[in-house]
C-alpha cells in the first residue's frame, strides 16, 4: 500500500462520515453538509452531529444540523482555516452554539502513516500478537486506551510487551471502518520512557497493514507524549476534528473528571 493508497482511503472515509465526496476534502473554498446517518462512517460517531469540523490543511468540511449550519457556514468563513480550530476564534463558535444547548466536546489530531519511515521497532521486552481471544481478559483501566470495553467487538488484534511473562504494555487496535483501524497503547508507568509505546504501536501498524487496511492514530493536541510516539513510529499529521456535543454531555463528562476534595 503506498501513501498515496492511503491518504484516498482516508479521504474516503472521511467522505461517509460527513456526507461529502473526498474531494472536498482538497478544494480551496470550504463546504458545509447536512448531517446525516451513513451505513459505512466509523462505527463510534453518534451520527448527526449537531456541528463537526474536520480540515486535511486545504479548508474546512462542516456537517452541522439544519438549524446550525447556517451559524457554522457564517463560522468557517470569518476566519483562516487553522484559526478555527483554536482560541480565540473557537469562543466565537461556542458562543452561537450555547442558544441550541451545544458545547465543543472533542478536539483531536488525526496521524496516518507514511510506509517509508514506518518500522518496526525494538525495545528490549518480548513482544506477542494477540488476538482476540488473548485480550478477552485485559478490559481493565490500564488498558484501556488499547481496548475499549464499550465497543469490544470492534476489537480485532493486539500487540502485548512482556517482562518475564508479566503484561507491562498493551497496543490494540479496533475496526472503527471497513478499511481503516484504529490504534491505542497503554504502558504501565513504572515502564515509561523505555520505547515501549512506540514498539507496539509500530509492530501492530505493520500487522494492519498486513491485513490490507489503514492503521490511524489518533491524540488530543495537548497530549505530547501521545504525538511523539505517532511520529517516531513514523506517523504524520492528516487531519484535524472538533465536534460539538449537547451541553448537558459536556457538563457531565467535565464533573465526572473533577477531582474529589
Amino acid at each position: 500500500m503506498t501513501n498515496e493508497e492511503i491518504w484516498r482511503i482516508a479521504l474516503r472515509q472521511s467522505a461517509y462520515d460527513l456526507g461529502c465526496e473526498p474531494e472536498d476534502f482538497e478544494k480551496p473554498e470550504n463546504v458545509v453538509n447536512i448531517s446525516r446517518q451513513h451505513p459505512l462512517a466509523r462505527k463510534y460517531l453518534q451520527l448527526p452531529l449537531s456541528c463537526d469540523l474536520v480540515s486535511y490543511g486545504s479548508n474546512i468540511v462542516a456537517q452541522a444540523s439544519e438549524e446550525i449550519a447556517p451559524l457554522v457556514r457564517q463560522y468557517i468563513h470569518r476566519y483562516p482555516v487553522e484559526h478555527c480550530f483554536e482560541t480565540p476564534n473557537l469562543h466565537v463558535l461556542e458562543e452561537m452554539l450555547r442558544p441550541y444547548g451545544q458545547k465543543i466536546c472533542f478536539m483531536a489530531e488525526y496521524f496516518l502513516p507514511d510506509v517509508g519511515l514506518l518500522k518496526p521497532l525494538s525495545c528490549g521486552y518480548e513482544l506477542r500478537i494477540l488476538h482476540r481471544a488473548d485480550f478477552e481478559a485485559l478490559y481493565l483501566p490500564q488498558w484501556s486506551n488499547a481496548l475499549c470495553r464499550d465497543r469490544k467487538h470492534l476489537d480485532v488484534l493486539g500487540v502485548g510487551a512482556y517482562d518475564a511473562g508479566r503484561l507491562i504494555g498493551l497496543a490494540g487496535c479496533s475496526a472503527d471502518c471497513r478499511q481503516m483501524y484504529q490504534i491505542g497503547v497503554d504502558v504501565l508507568p513504572k515502564y515509561r520512557r523505555r520505547g515501549i509505546a512506540s514498539a507496539l504501536t509500530s509492530r501492530l501498524a505493520l500487522e494492519i497493514l498486513t491485513l490490507d487496511k489503514v492503521p490511524f492514530y489518533c491524540a488530543a493536541w495537548s497530549n505530547l507524549k501521545s504525538v511523539r510516539n505517532a511520529l517516531r513510529c513514523g506517523f504524520r499529521p492528516a487531519w484535524v476534528q472538533i465536534t460539538a456535543k449537547d451541553a448537558a454531555l459536556v457538563d457531565r463528562m467535565n464533573e465526572a473528571e473533577t477531582p474529589k476534595i
